[in-house]
């Protein structure tokens, strides 16, 4: 017979892209099915993603840090998801800035620019993005990459990307104006191009000005989304690749902006807020 288990939960947000944390130690297995019951905007708590964080064991050893997006599948990295664990840790005391927290893409580096009450802003160490297409992965194009101006085939016909990986797949496209494409059902046709073996998220880019960009959103596994860390730093990547902007960029979204800055020869750093929304427990038909 099923049962129902009591989950203890927090929700918090990094601009406008919500997550539920939910301590390892406190979610049922398998965490696929726990994502899509959680997440659920009618029937569950809603959200873009559930973050499964398993604190750090003493002040010398990494939290771990798991991402699922909102249909149950797993992401190797969230930008926005990790600020919001961040803020999680430190909201309970549970570790102290600069906070470091292993994920699948790799340990991450979290300081801490400012805090209140439930609101906290992060600067966040997002290594160097991934531009070899094996390792993306990208089947468009062989050899060192980067990949930029593929020609891509939709239902559009063939649209310029770059492709790039901060960890994760991201797809990234320029437009003039966000008005004349229907950018929600193109990015959920290249979300599940052949051509990206793990799918891939999708950025719709605007360059304003050499400092400045707006972008919007398709993410996998969870759809049109209010902003996205991995995605603004894809963006700017794209932006700095393709010769549009300098390397220092403040994104726009729909919720608000976010700054990114990509040395070069060195790591990207992603500088954004994360708020605690709620905190409850969650009855788990397991």
């Amino acid at each position: 017979m099923a049962k129902t288990a009591t989950i203890p939960f927090t929700k918090l947000h990094g601009l406008g892209n919500d997550f539920i944390v939910v301590l390892s130690k406190d979610a049922p297995q398998p965490h696929a099915d726990l994502a899509r019951a959680i997440c659920a905007r009618n029937t569950g708590v809603g959200a873009d993603g559930l973050l499964i964080l398993s604190p750090p064991r003493h002040a010398k050893k990494p939290a771990r840090l798991r991402f699922f997006n909102a249909d149950g599948s797993e992401a190797e990295m969230s930008g926005n998801g990790i600020r919001c664990a961040g803020a999680y840790l430190l909201a309970r005391g549970l570790a102290r800035p600069p906070l470091r927290v292993a994920t699948a893409a790799g340990l991450k580096t979290l300081r801490l620019v400012r805090s209140r009450e439930g609101s906290w802003l992060f600067r966040v160490a997002m290594g160097r993005p991934i531009l070899l297409p094996a390792k993306i992965p990208f089947k468009g194009v062989r050899g060192r990459g980067p990949v930029v101006g593929f020609s891509l085939k939709t239902q559009r016909g063939h649209l310029p990307v770059t492709v790039t990986s901060m960890g994760n797949p991201h797809c990234s496209i320029f437009v003039g104006d966000f008005s004349g494409i229907d950018w929600a059902q193109l990015g959920r046709e290249i979300e599940n191009s052949p051509l990206f073996p793990n799918r891939t998220n999708v950025e719709f880019v605007k360059v304003l000005s050499r400092r400045e960009i707006e972008v919007r959103f398709w993410e996998r596994g969870v759809g049109m989304t209010m902003s996205s860390g991995t995605g603004s730093c894809a963006a700017v990547v794209a932006s700095i690749l393709n010769r549009r902007t300098g390397r220092k960029v403040c994104v726009r979204t729909l919720a608000g902006t976010l700054d990114v800055a990509w040395p070069a020869k060195g790591e990207i750093t992603l500088t954004g807020p994360a708020e605690r929304i709620a905190e409850g427990t969650f009855y788990f038909l397991a």
